[in-house]
């Protein structure tokens, strides 16, 4: 994330062993670590949630999908059953008009 050096990380210890003092800097550093450590799991876990949310609806979105072309297979599947159906129909009614249409030899 950031790009530091290791003489900058001597210059940084350098200007806190001035400032805070050889006694107080374990302690500092430890607390120091601590809030950094927290600040991490806090950003990975924001971070995780965020990636799981855009999974979720991306999910949604694909059952959305799945849920329209089921529609329209069952709407053409429907439309074909009729379409049979008719043809039924008119090969039936055109058998009893051949029938009844013979003529005794």
């Amino acid at each position: 994330m950031f790009d530091v050096g290791f003489s900058e990380l001597v210059m940084v210890g350098l200007i806190a062993l001035l400032v805070i003092g050889p006694e107080r800097l374990p302690k500092a550093a430890r607390i120091a670590g601590f809030w950094l450590g927290k600040t991490r799991n806090t950003i990975a876990n924001v971070k995780a949630e965020i990636k799981q949310e855009l999974h979720a609806e991306e999910m949604r979105q694909l059952l959305q999908q799945q849920q329209s072309i089921t529609d329209e297979l069952q709407q053409i599947a429907s439309e074909t059953q009729i379409a049979v159906d008719d043809i039924k129909i008119n090969i039936e009614t055109s058998g009893e008009n051949t029938s009844n249409n013979e003529k005794p030899v």
